[in-house]
């Protein structure tokens, strides 16, 4: 047994959406996340750029004597994964392979739209290992940048969300997909905008569900779950304004945030 926290680590709120799912199946886990809002988004940053902020991140969780750290953030799993896991000595686990086995086993033409960020996009990572898995799957990335940005901006924003999502659609309109990926942990706050837009019948994959069952199989085959009990606790580090995120974190996590606590680097 091992009762160290686990970290979770995002851009900004998007990550949220994880921290809500591990709460909800490993609710005795207590949990440091932290959201770099200071200086989102990372989507239109280049690699060496979301290297050096994972690297700080790391070493502050790492302070915070985290027994593992999950990257609650495609773009950051995509473009600083490999670097971390050859630079530090925890488990890291990101959430991209959850989102290719879901997708995966859902489509059934397989043909799959991938939605995210301009760097996760850019990178080809989901295209790379959907077709490494099977090379008869068509992938249709979208990169969507205004996304994050509103996510960020709160719940006012959703008529400019819907207009953003008719945009992208756009691109892969003429296209028969079956399954949506959302590659962006932003992406499931705002799942009902995208729905509206790219089709109800869709099926659309938050990558987030399979990797909390990936994150509870690893804790138990290493005994590192948590002995407690009782529910954990959560510790919220922010890089930017503390208000902001207790207004719009409240609203994506799904229960009042209270205590925030401020780090920049």
């Amino acid at each position: 047994m091992d009762n160290r926290p686990i970290g979770v680590y995002d851009s900004g709120f998007g990550g949220l959406s994880v921290l809500k799912e591990l709460r909800n199946k490993l609710p005795n886990e207590d949990y440091v996340y932290f959201g770099d809002t200071k200086r989102i988004p990372y989507g239109s940053k280049d690699k060496e750029t979301i290297q050096l902020f994972s690297k700080q991140i790391t070493n502050f969780l790492i302070e915070k004597n985290v027994k593992m750290i999950i990257l609650a953030c495609n773009t950051v799993t995509a473009n600083a994964m490999e670097y971390l896991q050859a630079n530090f000595n925890i488990p890291i686990i990101g959430i991209i392979e959850s989102g290719v086995k879901s997708a995966l086993s859902s489509t059934n033409n397989k043909i799959i739209a991938v939605l995210g960020t301009e760097a996760t996009i850019n990178s080809e990572v989901y295209t790379k290992n959907l077709k490494k898995e099977n090379n008869q799957i068509e992938v249709l990335p979208v990169a969507c940048p205004k996304f994050v940005p509103l996510v960020e901006k709160g719940e006012n924003s959703k008529l400019e969300i819907e207009e953003a999502a008719r945009e992208y659609f756009k691109e892969i309109s003429n296209r028969d997909f079956d399954t949506v990926i959302l590659a962006c942990t932003h992406y499931p706050h705002i799942a009902n905008e995208i729905k509206k837009v790219f089709g109800e019948n869709k099926i659309y994959i938050n990558p987030a569900i399979k990797l909390v069952d990936s994150v509870k199989k690893y804790l138990k085959n290493n005994k590192l779950e948590n002995n407690n009990k009782n529910l954990g606790k959560i510790d919220f580090y922010t890089s930017g304004e503390i208000n902001s995120f207790k207004e719009n974190g409240s609203i994506y996590f799904g229960e009042e945030i209270k205590d925030i606590k401020n780090k920049t680097f």
